[in-house]
C-alpha cells in the first residue's frame, strides 16, 4: 500500500483503540504507538540517524521479531548488541516524530493523553560511534547531542498541549545485568560512570520544561515478542537511581522474580516520584488474581508510604508490531483487574 493508505489505516485504528481504553475507564490515553515499527522509532526522523530506514530493512529482512531460534518466555539477543547504526552527520531533528502522534490523538479525546520517547542513554548505546568519525568522537558528545534533541521534541510536545510525557530506558537494567556487565568491562568502561552519564542525560531531556507536564520514566528488562534481554535486580542501582533522577513517574518493571524484591524502594525520596509497580505482566495471558497483587502492594509498602505507590502494567503489551504472545481480550482482562486493584487499595 501507499503511504497515504498506511495513514488512514493507522488513523482508522487508533481511533478504534481510543473508543476501547475509553470504554475500558482508562484514564490516561495512548494512541498504542500503532504509527510505530517499534518503540525505539520514536527517535527516527534526525537528520545522521537512519533508524527508521534501517528498522524497516531489518524487519523486511526478518519479518517474525523472534530470530536465531529465540522463543517466548526466554532470554532473546539484545537488539542495541546486534543492531547498531553509526551517525552519518552531526544530529539534527528533522521531524518531531512523537508530536505528529499526540496531535493526532488528542482531537480524539479529552482525556489526558501521554507520549513516549526513548530514552537518551539507549539511543547512545545504539550508535555505533567507530563508525561515526569525523562526526562523533566519543559516546558523550553523541548523547549530549541526543539530549538536546529530544528536549526540543519535549518542549513543542508541551507546547502543543501534551500533559504527559514518558522516557523509557531500559538500558538502566544493563547496569546490573552480568551479560551486559561483561560487555561493558570488556569495553574498559566503568558502569557506574556510565550510569551517572545516563542519569545526567536523562534529566536533561526534561531540565528545561520543570512544572510544564507530568514526566515519568519507564525502566524494564526488554520486551519483545514475549521475551526478555536482562535481568537483575534493582539493588545496584538503586540508590543512586531513585536519589537523582528528577521525575514524577518511576514506572518500574515487578512482574517476575528478576526484578527481585522491593527493599530498594527504600531509598526513593519520600517528597519524591510516585513509584508505579509494573506488575501486570504484558508477556503472557495469564491473567493476574487481584488478592495477589494487593498482597505484593502490601509487601511494597514496608518500604514506602502507600500512598506513593501506584500499579501499571510492567511494558507495552506490544514494543513492535509482532507484538507479545496473548490476546486482546487478555490485554483487556487485565486492565480490568487493574482498575479493580487501584479502587480496594486507593479507593
Amino acid at each position: 500500500m501507499s503511504a497515504a493508505e498506511l495513514d488512514d489505516a493507522q488513523d482508522e485504528a487508533i481511533r478504534a483503540l481510543v473508543a476501547q481504553q475509553d470504554t475500558a475507564g482508562l484514564a490516561v490515553i495512548t494512541d498504542g504507538e500503532y504509527r510505530r515499527l517499534n518503540w525505539q522509532v520514536s527517535f527516527s526522523k534526525v537528520e545522521g540517524w537512519d533508524l527508521w530506514e534501517g528498522s524497516w530493512r531489518g524487519f523486511v529482512a526478518n519479518p517474525s521479531s523472534v530470530a536465531n531460534d529465540e522463543k517466548p518466555g526466554t532470554r532473546g539477543h539484545d537488539a542495541v548488541e546486534s543492531f547498531k547504526i553509526p551517525a552519518s552527520s552531526k544530529l539534527s531533528l528533522t521531524e518531531n516524530f512523537p508530536l505528529k502522534e499526540y496531535l493526532f490523538l488528542a482531537g480524539l479525546t479529552e482525556k489526558p493523553t501521554k507520549a513516549m520517547l526513548m530514552g537518551p542513554d539507549r539511543v547512545a548505546q545504539m550508535c555505533d560511534i567507530a563508525g561515526s568519525a569525523p562526526h562523533y568522537a566519543d559516546s558523550d558528545q553523541f548523547l549530549t547531542d541526543v539530549a538536546a534533541i529530544q528536549s526540543r521534541m519535549v518542549g513543542a510536545l508541551i507546547d502543543a498541549g501534551c500533559p504527559y510525557i514518558q522516557l523509557d530506558e531500559p538500558s538502566y537494567t544493563g547496569y546490573v545485568d552480568r551479560e551486559t556487565l561483561e560487555r561493558i568491562a570488556a569495553r574498559g568502561e566503568d558502569p557506574m560512570k556510565s550510569l551517572a552519564r545516563a542519569v545526567e542525560a536523562s534529566n536533561a531531556v526534561i531540565a528545561d520544561h520543570a512544572g510544564r507536564a507530568c514526566f515519568g520514566l519507564h525502566i524494564c528488562r526488554g520486551n519483545r515478542a514475549s521475551m526478555w534481554h536482562r535481568e537483575g535486580t534493582y539493588d545496584g542501582i538503586a540508590e543512586y537511581l531513585f536519589a537523582n533522577l528528577t521525575y514524577d513517574r518511576l514506572l518500574l518493571e515487578y512482574d517476575t522474580e528478576r526484578a527481585g524484591g522491593f527493599e530498594p524502594l527504600r531509598f526513593v525520596p519520600k517528597d519524591g516520584p510516585t513509584v508505579v509497580l509494573g506488575l501486570i505482566t504484558t508477556k503472557t495471558g495469564e491473567v493476574e488474581e487481584p488478592d495477589a497483587l494487593m498482597a505484593r502492594i502490601e509487601d511494597a509498602a514496608r518500604y514506602i508510604d502507600i500512598d506513593q505507590l501506584a500499579i501499571s502494567p510492567q511494558c507495552g503489551f506490544a514494543s513492535g508490531i509482532a507484538g507479545n504472545m496473548l490476546s486482546e481480550a487478555a490485554q483487556w482482562r487485565k486492565f480490568e483487574v487493574m482498575h479493580e486493584v487501584a479502587r480496594r487499595v486507593w479507593h
